[in-house]
């Protein structure tokens, strides 16, 4: 149970917190700021997640251990 809730911790906070000091300047003019999220700096999404998408993703366990 404790690895579950690690994992779900990691996942919350990777894919659905933007991170003040990896948002990204932009040139619009509404908007200063474009948040970003641990994930969206590393490349591995394009924006950030919401804690209902993130429920709805399946993520297969591995077996191999």
């Amino acid at each position: 149970m404790l690895e579950a809730s690690c994992a779900w911790e990691d996942w919350v906070y990777n894919l659905t917190r933007s991170v003040k000091s990896l948002r990204v300047e932009t040139s619009d003019d509404w908007r200063r700021w474009i948040p970003t999220s641990t994930a969206m700096a590393a490349g591995l999404t394009d924006h950030i997640w919401t804690i209902e998408e993130l429920m709805m993703t399946v993520i297969v366990p591995d077996f191999n251990t």
